[in-house]
């Protein structure tokens, strides 16, 4: 949906057909919203409300229509809706059920802030139910404007993930695990990677991409957070091979691991890259 959004507000715009099919898709989200998921990382266990889904949906609406795979999240579902708004006030379109839509993208703002917040930790948790685990996809939250990046909850998340693991944290030398695996039980088993994009075991270089970008945009109000931004940034670059292409995940020897090449990490590092760039000419 947010691709969606993008291309009508930069690109060409949508014609009424289609906009038909994004109505029946926002449709789906408010009808499904408050359905447990398995995530963004797929996880093999029960299904939960994962914070990350209810913010965004990343299915392609073929997906969701044709396979019961839950795999978006609280916040992921957030925007779906909001953008369905936001293209129906700017084209001025069509739109029977706007006020079911916007009663719930408001009160699924509310149960995000209530049920995925640990007031104890001052953490965005990685589901309601499981609010004392940390999950570094909720860096998403200022990228897709769930919230600003100064904002006191996230800013207090943010500094928790960017802890070592012996800390409570999911860093380690810039690099950042999508969840620690020993916390919660993802029904895969065994250790992970530091994640491009997310992850713990392997470092997910997409986590860390989205790191920078939340450092960069809290940035814009805090300065003292960009050379944190800048230096993370440098030391990804480090990550590259030979021809500037990168993995999905790197261990902790330094060892690219997973899908090669990793297209989610590379888009994600271009805007970090473009975002940065910009905030540092201000």
């Amino acid at each position: 949906m947010d691709c969606i959004y993008l291309g009508q507000k930069f690109g060409k715009p949508l014609g009424y057909d289609d906009w038909l099919l994004v109505r029946e898709l926002v449709d789906y989200v408010v009808d499904h919203c408050d359905d447990p998921d398995l995530s963004i990382w797929e996880v093999r266990g029960r299904k939960r409300h994962f914070t990350y889904s209810k913010v965004s949906v990343l299915l392609f609406y073929w997906l969701l229509l044709t396979i019961s795979i839950h795999i978006s999240t609280k916040v992921m579902l957030w925007v779906a809706i909001d953008r369905g708004l936001r293209l129906a006030e700017k084209r001025s379109l069509p739109c029977p059920n706007r006020y079911r839509w916007l009663a719930k993208r408001d009160a699924l703002y509310e149960q995000i802030m209530d049920k995925a917040w640990n007031k104890e930790m001052k953490v965005f948790g990685q589901s309601y139910e499981d609010v004392d685990v940390l999950d570094s996809a909720v860096l998403i939250m200022p990228l897709v404007f769930f919230l600003h990046a100064s904002d006191p909850r996230f800013m207090s998340t943010l500094k928790q993930i960017l802890k070592t693991p012996e800390k409570g944290g999911l860093t380690t030398n810039n690099l950042v695990y999508r969840y620690d695996v020993a916390k919660t039980n993802d029904g895969v088993g065994g250790e992970e990677g530091t994640f491009c994009l997310f992850q713990k075991t392997a470092l997910a270089l997409v986590v860390m991409v989205r790191c920078i970008e939340a450092l960069t945009r809290a940035g814009e109000v805090d300065k003292s957070l960009l050379p944190k931004a800048v230096n993370m940034f440098e030391d990804f670059l480090l990550y590259l091979n030979h021809v500037g292409l990168c993995t999905e995940e790197i261990s902790d020897a330094g060892e690219a691991l997973g899908n090669a090449v990793q297209g989610f990490t590379h888009v994600t590092l271009i805007s970090a890259a473009y975002n940065l760039s910009r905030t540092l000419r201000k």
